[in-house]
């Protein structure tokens, strides 16, 4: 359904995949990888955002690379040079509102894993150009990465796993404690009794069809309400 695309990424040239719904326009949506890169999964994302009436692009924020593997995904998530990660997911942001058949003044970020990490690292620096921001077990593994939370002008949906190892129901609940008392709007749901990675329908070992379901029409719901 989508194509890959180029956009202008601070100097240089980002790439991404871009689905367009069926209408010709719609709610611009930026969608952030897993650790895996920019994976037929992902692609397979912008697809089901594209047959809602959305806008999606999701950045190739690898440049190409990809992987199945877990222990190369991991050396290429602490590889990412993440300045350049920070301007391809801007220029993502740029491409998106710029684009002729995108209807929305803002735009909608969501991610997985790593890139639920990075899209509330994005709603962070992009401030009032998020309309809303819906991470998905977000991982924020770099030091120097960490957002400035009082930067955030978008309402946040996060959708975490009650079994996730790397970022469990404590640390959920510290990160939404600590957005509402910088008075942000923030609603981050734990799923019980599933896995880290419970969306990805690719890996059926972790996959629970029920709570993917119930956290995609949540997403929907939150991204129709917000963005215009």
């Amino acid at each position: 359904m989508g194509d890959m695309v180029e956009f202008p990424s601070n100097g240089s040239t980002g790439q991404g995949y871009l689905a367009v719904p069926e209408s010709g326009a719609g709610p611009g949506v930026v969608v952030i990888q897993e650790w895996w890169g920019l994976v037929p999964h992902i692609q397979e994302v912008c697809d089901r955002y594209a047959a809602e009436g959305f806008v999606a692009l999701a950045p190739d924020l690898y440049r190409g690379e990809s992987t199945i593997e877990p222990d190369e995904a991991g050396k290429l998530m602490m590889a990412l040079n993440l300045q350049r990660a920070a301007t391809d997911m801007s220029g993502a942001v740029t491409y998106l509102l710029d684009h002729d058949a995108v209807t929305s003044a803002t735009v909608g970020v969501t991610g997985f894993c790593m890139g639920g990490g990075l899209a509330l690292v994005l709603a962070c620096n992009e401030g009032e150009r998020i309309g809303a921001c819906v991470p998905f077990y977000g991982v924020i593994p770099w030091p120097d990465a960490q957002p400035d939370w009082s930067q955030l002008e978008a309402p946040v949906q996060g959708h975490f796993a009650e079994n996730d190892g790397t970022f469990g129901p404590d640390a959920v609940a510290e990160l939404e404690t600590r957005l509402n008392d910088l008075g942000k709007q923030a609603e981050l749901i734990v799923y019980p009794a599933v896995d880290h990675a419970f969306f990805n329908d690719t890996r059926p070992e972790v996959y629970d069809a029920e709570a993917a379901q119930l956290a995609w029409s949540r997403t929907l719901g939150f991204f129709r309400a917000h963005l215009h």
